[in-house]
């Protein structure tokens, strides 16, 4: 079919014909059209590393929300106001 669109050729290596055979287990109603099961994959993927990117940001936000509780409580209020009040303007 005619389109603007750039095309991909994909050759149908050992590691794309292992890939292909999980797609069609996974999705039988497509196993005979490898260009949908190839669009599956590429879907599943995107999902995937969304997901771990998810993942890692959320471990990081408690990684440092673990080190910010670490501080707490480790300055009186009212230390910097105290700290600067000597300070030349």
């Amino acid at each position: 079919m005619p389109t603007a669109l750039p095309r991909y050729a994909i050759t149908r290596t050992p590691a794309v014909a292992r890939s292909l055979a999980a797609a069609a287990k996974r999705w039988p109603e497509d196993a005979d059209r490898p260009s949908r099961l190839i669009l599956r994959l590429l879907e599943a993927g995107e999902q995937a590393l969304e997901s771990d990117a998810d993942r890692r940001r959320a471990a990081r936000r408690a990684a440092l929300d673990a080190l910010a509780d670490e501080f707490d409580g480790l300055y009186e209020p009212g230390y910097l106001e105290e700290l600067r009040k000597d300070w030349p303007e």
